[in-house]
Order: structure tokens, then C-alpha cells, then sequence
């Protein structure tokens, strides 16, 4: 199944949520969605699962409109919100049997359906317990439940790993790799944009509600890596060595992580040669000097400015 989001736009009053937002991706991908907080992520997932309409364009599943179809679209998407919501005195079990019953899954299936679910996500052994008293990461795998509870087509996730801790977001991980093998689509949005560069196929970058860049993941590195990202260590002074860094030709962005200095070199390699040169020349003292791998998070905090509207 393809999925196109087609020149969307979303007005609140004067405020431009979404002004012409478009991209693709299909069954079997998991794409990412980043932005800085108020750049319209969630405002493009909720008009994608059905949850808001646009004030123009549209999102097709395959040949299925879902603006003009809502009801048909809405038993093919998942959707995961940034938090459960629920009444807190609702048990695992009864919760995610509730949502089967909505979707009209009855008697031997809607058990067979609900145990799998709970098997897949891992709270089955926490089924009679309220929601009340489990953790950020057992309630985001009880939204995943519900959200899969349907066997829907495409996954979609705002924000799952907000507020989790390291072991709960390598399992989500591991979950959504094996949906996307099973042959889901999955669209996630999420400010950890080095776990979106392992485990994404493609992304959709946004600011301001306009569509920065979007594809296929190494279509954008290629694309965008017109420069190239060097790590340097040095035994001399920061601050000189800072200093000398922000004189030399051919550099952008120099900025200092941890005991490193990074930073991009326009042009060939032989640039990135003669920078050595001109530093080993001011008497610094270098024990290591390599290019680096740009990634999503390279790309990102090179385009956007983090403005919202």
C-alpha cells in the first residue's frame, strides 16, 4: 500500500498549521517525522488518521481518499497519540477488548485477536492490572496494543518514546522493526533522531508547517551531504584552538562535543588537508583527525532554525 499525503494544508483561525505538505511512503517502511515542538507534526498525523480534517488537500491510501472516506480509511490506520488516554480504573484487558469490540471483532476472534496483541507487546502478563498503576512504558505498549488490535495497514506514532527510559525505547524499536518485516507502514515522529536514523527507511523533515525535506533516507543524506563532516582532537587550548577554527577557509559550523571539534569542510578532501596543514602550522597539537558520517540529526540542525508559527 502507498501512502500520499498530497499538498496539505490546516488553518486555525490566522495560524497556518500546515501549508502544503506533501511526501510518500509505502508498506513496509518505517518513515520519520521531525520537527521542532509546534512545527506541525501532530496536526499532519491526526489529519492522517482521520482525527482532523484539512482546510485543503488530502491523504490517499492507495486510491482510498481519506478525507472523503473517513470511515473506510479509519480500518486501515493504527494511531498512536503522545499519551494514553483512558479511564485509569480500566484494566489492560478490558481496555484493549473494548477497542476490539469497536472495531467489530466478535466472539472467538476478538479473544484470538485481543491475546495476540497482548503477546506481541509484551502485556499479557499485566492484562488484569489498571492502567493507573503502570509505567510511561508499559502504558505506551498498551496504546500499541489497542492501536494493532484492528490488524491495521499503516502505524502511525506521535512521539511513542517521549518520557521512556533506554531499555523501553530499544524494545519499542525492536517492535516496530519487526511490524514494518510483518509489512506495515509506520510513520513516527519523535525528537530522538538517532534512533530514527537505525531504524527509518526514510524521513519527512518540517518547520513552520512547510516541509523542509523528505525521501528516502539515503536520498537525503546524498543529497545534503554537499559538505563534508570532519571530528578533530587536539592536545592545545579549546578556546585557541576554537579560535583559530572560525579563521580558517573552507569551514562551517565549528562547534565543540565533549572533547571533539566538529565541523564541515566545503569542497574535496584536499581542503580538509590543507585545514590539517594550517593547524599542525599554528603549532596544535593533533592526535586525531577523521570525517565523519552525516545523519539525520546532522541534516536536521543544519536546516531548521527551530521557529514555530
Amino acid at each position: 500500500m502507498k501512502i500520499t499525503v498530497d499538498h496539505l494544508r490546516r488553518e486555525f483561525g490566522q495560524t497556518i498549521a500546515v501549508d502544503d505538505v506533501s511526501f510518500q511512503f509505502e508498506s513496509g517502511q518505517i518513515f520519520g517525522f521531525v520537527g521542532p515542538n509546534g512545527a506541525g507534526k501532530t496536526t499532519t498525523m491526526r489529519i492522517m488518521a482521520t482525527l482532523d480534517e484539512p482546510t485543503a488537500g488530502d491523504v490517499r491510501l492507495d486510491n482510498l481518499s481519506v478525507v472523503e472516506d473517513p470511515e473506510r480509511a479509519r480500518h486501515l490506520i493504527g494511531f498512536v497519540p503522545d499519551e494514553l488516554r483512558a479511564y485509569w480504573d480500566t484494566t489492560v484487558n478490558d481496555y484493549i477488548d473494548f477497542f476490539a469490540r469497536a472495531y467489530g471483532l466478535k466472539g472467538a476472534h476478538r479473544e484470538e485477536a485481543v491475546n495476540s496483541v497482548e503477546e506481541f507487546t509484551n502485556v499479557a502478563g499485566i492484562a488484569d492490572k489498571q492502567l493507573r498503576a503502570l509505567s510511561k512504558g508499559m502504558k505506551q505498549r498498551v496504546s500499541l496494543a489497542r492501536a494493532l488490535v484492528g490488524d491495521p495497514e499503516i502505524l502511525i506514532l506521535d512521539e511513542p518514546a517521549a518520557g521512556l527510559d533506554p531499555r523501553a525505547r530499544i524494545e519499542l524499536r525492536e517492535l516496530l522493526s519487526l511490524l514494518a518485516d510483518q509489512g506495515k507502514a509506520i510513520f513516527i515522529s519523535s525528537h530522538i533522531l538517532a534512533e530514527l536514523t537505525e531504524i527509518c527507511h526514510g524521513a519527512v523533515i518540517i518547520e513552520q508547517g512547510r516541509i523542509l525535506e523528505a525521501g528516502e533516507t539515503g536520498e537525503i543524506l546524498a543529497k545534503r551531504q554537499q559538505k563534508l563532516t570532519y571530528a578533530l582532537r587536539s592536545m592545545s587550548n579549546p578556546d585557541e584552538l576554537m579560535r583559530d577554527l572560525l579563521q580558517m577557509p573552507h569551514i562551517d559550523h565549528p562547534r565543540q562535543a565533549g572533547n571533539e571539534f566538529l565541523f564541515e569542510v566545503e569542497g574535496s578532501e584536499e581542503n580538509a588537508f590543507e585545514l590539517l596543514n594550517l593547524l599542525i602550522q599554528k603549532n596544535h597539537r593533533i592526535i586525531e583527525f577523521r570525517q565523519t558520517k552525516t545523519n539525520l540529526e546532522d541534516i536536521f540542525m543544519n536546516i531548521t532554525e527551530g521557529k514555530v508559527q
